[in-house]
């Protein structure tokens, strides 16, 4: 049981964090380094700072998300933050709808 529960969280946490990312980004734009930090605070998901980065990067080249440039900050250097497209916003609902009907499903077993 424990190697099947442990899979199961993997694949609806690590392996989808794109929904986290979306449902925090759906509140306001945020800095990359933010929205790692926020999937360990907010949703207790342990993962390397890259994975979101990388998470992130592939999110803007399928159109859920867009890169924004800030201003340039004090050491020079240009940050990058994230906002969620309407593209993004509807895939994310459309995945909240797919959980909550197999939830509803399992939970007639």
């Amino acid at each position: 049981m424990k190697v099947a529960y442990e899979r199961l969280v993997s694949k609806l946490t690590k392996e989808n964090l794109w929904m986290y990312i979306l449902s925090m980004l759906n509140e306001r734009p945020m800095y990359g380094y933010e929205v790692a930090t926020q999937l360990r605070g907010r949703f207790d998901v342990k993962v390397a700072t890259i994975t979101v980065y990388v998470v992130l990067y592939r999110m803007s080249k399928e159109g859920l998300v867009r890169r924004l440039v800030d201003k340039e900050s004090k050491l020079g250097l240009r940050k990058v933050f994230y906002q969620a497209t309407e593209k993004g916003l509807e895939t994310y609902r459309a995945g909240l709808k797919f959980i909550e009907q197999t939830y509803q499903m399992l939970k007639k077993v």
